[in-house]
């Protein structure tokens, strides 16, 4: 049985207020739709550790640089609620832009430092949009805990940071990155990929485990980044916009794994932006 869809705060106020009358806590999912596995992944943690469960489903336009990327965006509501019913979940939370942003809407919130890198520096403005919205969506919803997959670990990071600066009662956890068979991180930018493309799209996490491998042997970033650039230029990727890495709590840049870090790169291949990122 599909969950029941709402689209007004005030609608899904009235169950959430219930649900906090009988002493129940309640997790959120927030996403942007076309749901693929590691959203699903995500929604099971939840399910698992707390007794309500609410997916959000906003494409947020004010997280778009390019009006293409948002015109384009995949939307898949029926689709993505039949895919969460064996899981169970309470409620789809999926609200009209009037709902997030009414008319006269005029507040923008900004996490200094963490948003300056990595798809930041590449993509102005775009993670004020996910804090903003997210924000929004932790509020509206009253949830006490969040979950978020670590694919996108900046955004996890920002969205840490807003949470804890803005005394916003949630945990916000960390869950695993989900990939397809040949090592593909699961997005739902994947679905624009031409056949052809997918063929290529692995060798991205390829390279970031190769080069990780490295790293943890005592190579430095300045010895493997040429060869590991030279091997995407070879699989068919236009550009990397970065290839990168950082310590995993400040997303500081760092020439080796001097203290607990990550691997992060954002590359395009067949006119479609691709992000991953890996322990090292």
């Amino acid at each position: 049985m599909t969950a029941p869809i709402v689209r007004t705060k005030e609608k899904l106020r009235t169950l959430t207020e219930k649900w906090k009358a009988n002493g129940e806590s309640v997790g959120i999912v927030p996403t942007m739709g076309a749901l693929h596995p590691g959203h699903l992944s995500l929604a099971q943690a939840a399910r698992k550790a707390t007794d309500r469960v609410i997916i959000t489903i906003f494409v947020n336009p004010k997280q778009f640089n390019n009006p293409d990327d948002l015109e384009n965006y995949p939307r898949t509501e029926q689709d993505d609620a039949r895919k969460l019913a064996p899981i169970g979940v309470d409620v789809l939370y999926v609200p009209e832009v009037d709902q997030i942003y009414p008319a006269g809407f005029a507040t923008s919130i900004s996490v200094n430092g963490l948003t300056d890198v990595l798809c930041g520096a590449h993509r102005p403005g775009h993670f004020d949009g996910v804090a903003t919205v997210v924000a929004k969506l932790f509020i509206q919803t009253g949830a006490d805990m969040a979950f978020f997959g670590n694919k996108d670990f900046q955004q996890l990071q920002i969205v840490r940071r807003m949470a804890a600066d803005l005394d916003i009662p949630i945990d916000v956890i960390g869950c695993p990155t989900i990939r397809e068979d040949g090592g593909l991180a699961m997005s739902s930018r994947n679905l624009l990929l031409s056949d052809r493309a997918r063929i290529y799209a692995p060798v991205l996490s390829e390279v970031m485990a190769d080069m990780a491998t490295d790293l943890r042997a005592g190579k430095a970033m300045a010895d493997l980044q040429e060869a590991a650039l030279d091997r995407l230029e070879q699989a068919g990727f236009a550009s990397v916009d970065y290839l990168e890495l950082r310590a995993s709590n400040d997303l500081a840049l760092l020439e080796t794994p001097s203290r607990p870090s990550r691997l992060f790169a954002a590359v395009l291949l067949a006119g479609v932006r691709l992000i991953d990122n890996i322990e090292v």
